[in-house]
């Protein structure tokens, strides 16, 4: 078998080899998202899978990633460039034809048929070019140093606002996380209150029945049984609000069915395992309540990313200044062109001729009509502004790290103050269904020890979901972008104060889960004489 088969048999055995490569790369499923776990989840695993689907760490994660073609463009400057290039030219006419027809060269005839001025580029029909050019930058005057200066603190910054948004989505999902706790645990104290109004009818229905009960008792105890219903109601549609928006973060289906693996009913409230190492040497460091606000002003500030991410703004300023003013120095590159021209009677070419030259160039800017100079005052305005705004960055974070100590401590102080109102909300409502039972006191009295203990037990919820959510933001503020917002996501119900507690309701930010004032909503405010 001749040598030319051979090859013709090894180029199409490899083209066939990277077909199938590229059809085997191609038939490669695309990265999936990962499977919710089953069962209930924990803040761990809902942290996790938000992270991994979210769009805005993933347009984070693509912007480190378009930074690396900035430093890769730029690293290519300063290494040699070579292109190949082709061409074909077809003359239809010109101005060379028929110059030559009458001189005499000297060998005795008028055309010139014998003087081999027939091979000469002149006038020629057909014209192939096959040319390689190489080119090299001896000296860019600092050009390109600065050009690969800017594309490195470009990736660092685009590393600095991944590390932002992952923090910032940690901290929604967190928030709304405990925003459905806290929904879940409303909706079991409107439930509880209405069982009891409920069985308070009973009582005094069957009072009634056997003539110890008049009938005003009995439509006071049914009107406030009836009252409790559509507060159910509306903390049932609380939750589900609350479920629509932690399902919209982690990208789930409004019609999965999320269950949560913890609760906020419980008598101690340790830290989220996933932040517990860092928000232990916090609260350590603010010491107990009493004394905390006083550690405020002494306790070490942490290092902040927004506050990194300042000052590498103005390092890029920087890096641009010295960009504009490499434009003044000169730049000197080498270059060489090498070409095979042909120059056929037909179509087909025979590259029988060749060009090849070397050359050095150099380029000095000497008058821009003030165009650098107007480029290098706005570089430093740049610089001036990036130094001040680092500046006031770093005051804001001061002040953004001890408002969120101060919000822990404050929440941490509540969560602490309503177990006992919870206990001793419970044994008043207790005597006073003992009471009522007896027929010792009236309905009025069982009807406000019921709403005291539907207040304590909603305080100390809402106190529990603002204790987690200040842990959360304490743990994530070396990472969390200024101006985050505190711990108030959900309504505060409102502490009673005799027995007309005033109803209350407090208009929380969109997407962080509205819930009503559980006493206005759970509680009527009644009138009469005892």
């Amino acid at each position: 078998m001749s040598t030319a088969v051979l090859r013709s048999h090894r180029v199409f055995a490899l083209t066939v080899c990277a077909l199938a490569v590229a059809v085997a790369a191609a038939a490669q499923p695309s990265p999936q998202a990962p499977a919710v776990p089953s069962g209930p989840l924990t803040l761990e695993q809902v942290l996790a899978i938000a992270e991994a689907r979210s769009e805005s760490v993933g347009i984070a994660q693509v912007g480190v990633t378009r930074t690396e073609g900035d430093a890769v463009r730029a690293r290519a400057a300063e290494r040699p460039q070579l292109s190949a290039a082709a061409s074909y030219d077809r003359s239809l006419a010109n101005e060379f034809q028929g110059v030559f027809d009458n001189i005499d060269f000297g060998n005795g005839s008028g055309d010139g048929s014998s003087s081999g001025f027939e091979n000469l580029p002149f006038g020629r029909a057909n014209t192939w070019r096959a040319t390689l050019s190489f080119s090299q930058n001896l000296y860019s005057g600092g050009r390109i140093g600065a050009q690969k200066q800017l594309a490195s603190l470009g990736r660092t910054t685009a590393e600095q606002s991944l590390v932002g948004a992952r923090a910032q989505l940690r901290y929604d999902v967190t928030q709304a996380y405990y925003d459905v706790l806290l929904s879940e645990r409303l909706v079991e104290i409107a439930r509880a209150t209405l069982d009891q109004a409920g069985a308070t009818l009973q009582q005094t229905q069957a009072g009634f029945d056997a003539g110890t009960q008049p009938e005003f008792e009995v439509l006071r105890a049914r009107v406030s049984r009836d009252s409790q219903t559509p507060v159910l109601i509306r903390q049932r549609s609380n939750q589900e609000v609350a479920l629509l928006r932690l399902k919209q973060l982690l990208e789930l289906p409004a019609d999965y069915d999320l269950r949560l693996a913890d609760d906020l009913g419980g008598v101690q409230l340790p830290p989220a395992a996933v932040f517990a190492t860092r928000v232990a040497p916090v609260e350590a460091a603010l010491g107990p309540t009493q004394t905390a606000v006083s550690a405020l002003r002494a306790a070490p500030l942490p290092e902040r990313n927004a506050v990194a991410e300042a000052g590498t703004a103005l390092s890029l300023r920087e890096a641009a200044l010295k960009a504009v003013q490499a434009e003044r120095m000169p730049s000197v590159s080498f270059t060489s062109n090498y070409s095979r021209i042909a120059y056929p009677t037909n179509v087909a070419p025979v590259f029988d001729r060749a060009n090849w030259s070397l050359g050095v160039a150099m380029n000095v800017p000497i008058l821009t009509g003030g165009r650098q100079k107007g480029d290098e005052m706005l570089a430093r305005a740049d610089i001036d502004t990036a130094r001040l705004q680092e500046k006031q960055v770093q005051e804001l974070a001061a002040l953004d790290t001890r408002s969120a100590w101060a919000e822990l401590i404050a929440a941490r102080a509540a969560w602490e103050a309503t177990a006992g109102t919870v206990q001793q909300a419970t044994r008043a409502y207790e005597i006073a269904d003992v009471r009522y039972r007896a027929g010792v006191s009236t309905q009025l009295e069982l009807s406000d020890s019921r709403l005291l203990l539907q207040q304590a037990e909603a305080n100390r919820a809402l106190a529990a979901r603002d204790l987690q959510v200040a842990r959360a933001r304490v743990a994530l503020l070396p990472e969390l972008p200024l101006g985050t917002g505190g711990t108030a996501g959900a309504a505060r119900p409102a502490t009673g104060q005799g027995t007309q507690p005033a109803p209350q309701q407090q208009q929380q930010q969109q997407g962080r889960g509205q819930f009503a004032n559980a006493a206005a909503q759970q509680g009527q405010p009644q009138t009469g004489t005892r």
